[in-house]
Formats: structure tokens, C-alpha cells, sequence
């Protein structure tokens, strides 16, 4: 029985399905094991089209990967007016929801940080989480190169706290929420000027 005519759709929407079936399916499984026809099924695309807008299963692969680790533009879109905890808060809580929603297929790409080419993916993505967390802090995006270190580095702990709530189960949303609002304030309130401060007695004491 026929299920009616495809729907028309343009070439960004069409995209942006062949990539949410992408991210269904290899969170279901894992790279080796799902194939461009698997993917081209539960997007409802004939399999050429995967090749068409990604050029093949290990473009498209990357592509989600970058999807994912990447902190959408929108977690940190029109953040509230109000004291940096305020909007740190909204952006957690936003990229919170979107882990959530993409609960299998985060795992599956975190889970592949041993790929050379997902490993330079993670690295891209945790600067530009330096760049978003600093600007919902209201603090210049340069200039610190201190405090980006540190930013990279609360990004790896990050992930490390999302295996434990989806995971472990060690964490309710709740307390990973709590856990990264206070690491991310204290962060940039106490460990980042105790640093500064460490470094200007040590070039007092070498002057």
C-alpha cells in the first residue's frame, strides 16, 4: 500500500533529517555497525542523497559528532540580562536539555574520543565552549589564555559528569545541574584570580 507522496522539502530540512536519523542511529548502535542504507531508511531518503549532502557515512559520522559536541549557538542566544551566575545558569540548563533529548547519541560520541578526527573535533568544540562560556560571564573572549585553559578543561570534566548521570546513574539531573553551576562559578570567581595571583608572586619572587 502506498504511504502517500515523499514530502518536499528544501535542501537545509532535508539535510537536517538525514542528520537527526543519523544521530538516532548511530546512538543505537555504533559506527561499524550502521551502514548508509540503515540511516537512509529511517530518514526516508533514497541512500544516494546521504552522499549528495554529506558525501558518505564517515562525513555524515563527523558531522553529528560536530553536532554534538559543539555548544549550539542557542544555549547561549539571548541569555538573561543579570549577574554572569544568572546567565551561566540559563546556558547549563539549555545545554543540559539538549544532551538529554540526545541522550544515546551523545554517549556514542563522547565514547569515541580515541578517533583522531573526533579527538580534533572535541578539541575544536572545547574552544568554542571557551568563547560561549566567557561571553554569557560577560568577560572578553581574549586575553585569558589562563582562564581558556581552564574553561577546556572544566569541558572535559563535563563530559565526565554527563556518563555520570546518563550512565552511572551516580547523578540525577538535579545534581549535575548543581555540580556544573558551582564548578563553573567558582571557576571563574575563586580558582582562575587565586591563579593570576599565584603568578604575579612568582614573578615578584623571580624579579
Amino acid at each position: 500500500m502506498s504511504s502517500g507522496p515523499r514530502r518536499r522539502l528544501d535542501p537545509e530540512q532535508r539535510r537536517a533529517e538525514i542528520l537527526a536519523a543519523a544521530r538516532r542511529c548511530f546512538g543505537a548502535g555504533s559506527y561499524s555497525s550502521v551502514s548508509t542504507s540503515d540511516i537512509a531508511a529511517a530518514a526516508g531518503v533514497a541512500r544516494p542523497l546521504i552522499n549528495h549532502y554529506f558525501g558518505g557515512k564517515r562525513e555524515l559520522y563527523l558531522e553529528v559528532v560536530r553536532q554534538m559536541t559543539i555548544v549550539p549557538a542557542p544555549v547561549v542566544d539571548a541569555l538573561p540580562d543579570g549577574p554572569p551566575r544568572l546567565r551561566l545558569e540559563v546556558g547549563i540548563d539549555r545545554w543540559i536539555d539538549v544532551v538529554e533529548r540526545n541522550r544515546d547519541a551523545w554517549l556514542t560520541v563522547i565514547d569515541a574520543a580515541h578517533d583522531p578526527e573526533v579527538e580534533q573535533i572535541l578539541r575544536e568544540a572545547d574552544e568554542i565552549a571557551a568563547d560561549r562560556v566567557l561571553a554569557a560571564a560577560l568577560l572578553p573572549a581574549h586575553g585569558h589564555p589562563q582562564l581558556r585553559a581552564m574553561i577546556r578543561a572544566y569541558g572535559g570534566m563535563l563530559r565526565a559528569a554527563s556518563r555520570e548521570w546518563l550512565v552511572r546513574g551516580t547523578l540525577d539531573r538535579a545534581e549535575l545541574r548543581a555540580f556544573l553551576v558551582e564548578s563553573l562559578v567558582q571557576l571563574l570567581e575563586t580558582t582562575y584570580p587565586a591563579v593570576l595571583a599565584q603568578q604575579t608572586s612568582g614573578a615578584r619572587g623571580t624579579g
